[in-house]
């Protein structure tokens, strides 16, 4: 019962935040979107379809940071030679983040929750890693102001699940307090040269912790 009110608390606060958030910030995001057309050009939203509740594909928006460039073989080049020196600023500060609110808006999101990754990744889950499906992700999470890009991705899995366990609504307000912190501080984002988590290929069965830390296949208990 105290789960289902806080997720009540909790939805109808993501609610109010990101429409008051969007009406205040708009003169921001509408900087952003020049500048990023005058640096860039068109599309001024990066689009990427994630999985969001239970699995769910959903339409991801975040302003573009990443000039389209290829190289003589035709693939695209690596992150840190695409990234414009505005994305790169856009990334520190986060403010690529923005247009996520309207996921918010739409109930594809949340302000808190484990980050959404592609779709492809769901099948590559082990069954305790999929449990981060449980709730809409978020725009920030427990994961991410505890070292976000920093950390590798069993790590990450591991602090997502810990968020499912011990999800409130208290929790989230301390997350968002910490969040805000960090963007002022300039910590945890992207590295300096613009560059990406590599790609999460699954994990074998040495690397999946069970829900009490320790790892399979090495001899524990």
């Amino acid at each position: 019962m105290a789960c289902s009110a806080d997720g009540g608390l909790k939805r109808a606060f993501d609610i109010a935040a990101a429409a008051a958030l969007l009406v205040l910030l708009a003169p921001l995001m509408a900087v952003v979107a020049l500048l990023v057309l005058l640096t860039m050009g068109r599309p001024v939203l990066f689009v990427q379809t994630r999985a969001g509740l239970g699995g769910s594909p959903f339409r991801m928006y975040k302003f573009r940071t990443m000039r389209q460039a290829s190289g003589p073989d035709g693939r695209p080049l690596p992150d840190s030679e695409r990234v414009t020196p505005l994305g790169r600023a856009l990334r520190r500060l986060s403010l690529d983040e923005l247009p996520q609110l309207w996921n918010v808006l739409k109930g594809e999101m949340s302000l808190v929750g484990p980050r959404p990754l592609p779709v492809e990744y769901v099948e590559r889950y082990s069954p305790e890693q999929r449990r981060r499906l449980e709730v809409r992700p978020g725009i920030t999470g427990w994961a991410q102001v505890n070292g976000r890009n920093r950390l590798g991705w069993e790590e990450t899995f591991r602090l997502d699940v810990w968020y499912i366990d011990n999800r409130s609504f208290l929790l989230d307000l301390r997350i968002l307090a910490v969040t805000a912190v960090k963007i002022l501080l300039r910590e945890g984002a992207a590295s300096e040269r613009g560059e990406t988590r590599e790609e999460f290929g699954g994990s074998s069965p040495s690397d999946i912790p069970d829900r009490y830390g320790a790892k399979q296949g090495r001899g524990s208990p």
